[in-house]
């Protein structure tokens, strides 16, 4: 059983360039095996937050090129995948790649990324310290006790160099993971809710970002966050998602295009992250060979 992601999401993305520039995605489905889509088709995007400012600017934008959008707005993150793979929209986006190889694996389905638009960042926060290079050794940091959280904060922790993991870091990755002889701190693992009033206790905290205000903070106040650059952080950058049998629709790859370069949409995104969104283009060829990546890592996971 491989646990790692490391080695094999360096392979997958070493030709890939990340590019500092926002990238969305939507579609036509119907289109079938024909690569164009329906002329005057509607494309349905299912979406959770139909009122962030991107939206409306994005599908102003695909008006002005001749493409209707209809937003379909869920209210959890269960939804719109099963939607998309029964049809009842054309495209989503609201996942990273992790979440939606944990999908296709778990149903069967075969949804595929089709577009990168920005990761957001997780940050590690403190109360004592305004660097990562203040903190002493021997001190502890704290991390989310839920998994997928969890592992991402460790990560998050090995990148800024005060934890070792025996593993080369995953989406797996656990407290058990830590080798504590090479470690810089101790960590321990908290419930994300109540991290925020336990930040002072500890030397620093990975804090999700629905909590950060919770902690008195900013995004800004963060000493340490995930590196776009760093192959483990490819996993979480959020996508667009379409049937397998649409990824190279022509319709999908102009909207891409549109999402990508409008001025308006890349301001919305930014306002509706607070800014704290870090876009990044990566080739959609990249993206499927590391859903694959994470796909076949999810199957043969057993912990």
């Amino acid at each position: 059983m491989s646990r790692k992601l490391t080695t094999a999401l360096a392979a997958a993305t070493a030709a890939a360039a990340l590019v500092f520039s926002l990238v969305g995605c939507s579609s036509a489905s119907g289109a079938g095996s024909d690569p164009t889509a329906e002329a005057g088709k509607t494309v349905k995007v299912g979406v959770v937050g139909k009122s962030d400012p991107q939206w409306p600017a994005f599908v102003e934008a695909a008006k002005k090129e001749g493409i209707t959008v209809e937003l379909v707005d869920f209210g959890s993150y269960e939804q719109p995948n099963p939607a998309l793979s029964e049809g009842e929209i054309d495209l989503n986006q609201f996942q990273h790649i992790v979440y939606l190889a944990q999908y296709n694996v778990k149903s069967g389905k075969d949804l595929q990324p089709i577009g990168s638009t920005a990761i957001y960042p997780l940050g590690l926060y403190s109360k004592k310290y305004k660097s990562v290079k203040e903190i002493p050794a021997g001190e502890t940091v704290a991390v989310p006790d839920d998994a997928s959280n969890q592992a991402r904060g460790l990560l998050v922790l090995q990148s800024a160099g005060l934890i070792t993991l025996k593993s080369g870091g995953s989406i797996f990755s656990d407290l058990a993971d830590v080798d504590t002889a090479k470690s810089k701190v101790k960590v321990t693992a908290l419930e994300a809710a109540l991290i925020p009033t336990s930040l002072p206790d500890v030397a620093a905290a990975i804090i999700n970002n629905d909590f950060v205000k919770d902690a008195g903070l900013t995004f800004k106040d963060a000493i340490a966050q995930d590196d776009p650059k760093d192959p483990n952080a490819l996993p979480y950058v959020n996508i667009f998602a379409a049937p397998a049998k649409e990824k190279d629709n022509a319709t999908y790859k102009k909207l891409v295009e549109i999402f990508q370069t409008d001025a308006d949409v890349q301001k919305g995104l930014a306002k509706a992250s607070g800014d704290t969104g870090v876009p990044l283009k990566v080739d959609a060829a990249e993206l499927q060979k590391t859903l694959t990546t994470v796909e076949g890592d999810v199957k043969n996971h057993k912990g």
